[in-house]
């Protein structure tokens, strides 16, 4: 048994990705963040569908088509395959914590 929110990494220049499950076709991971945010000229496009959920801190998300929306604790979003999308901003005053799940 683990804690998400134990042993959170000290704030360092980049995102903190941690794997927690990895089976065929479904990939959990822990997202820690320090004020970070996806460059504008590089947003993510994937070929899996994605779930994150925010468990602690806060955050901008912007999915095209749907534009940015803030999210706090307990809020979560599906991000359907190819749907371009970015980190907008994190808060730099405490961690951000996601849970990441990956399918499809």
């Amino acid at each position: 048994m683990s804690n998400l929110l134990a042993d959170l990494p000290a704030p360092a220049e980049d995102e903190v990705f941690t794997d927690l499950l990895s089976r065929p076709g479904v990939r959990i991971e822990r997202i820690v963040s320090h004020g970070q945010s996806t460059p504008v000229d590089a947003p993510f496009d994937q070929d899996h569908d994605e779930w994150v959920l925010l468990l602690r801190g806060s955050a901008g998300l912007w999915i095209d088509g749907d534009g940015e929306r803030a999210l706090r604790p307990g809020d979560h979003v599906l991000i359907p395959a190819h749907r371009v999308h970015r980190v907008t901003w994190t808060a730099a005053d405490e961690p951000t914590v996601w849970l990441a799940v990956h399918f499809g």
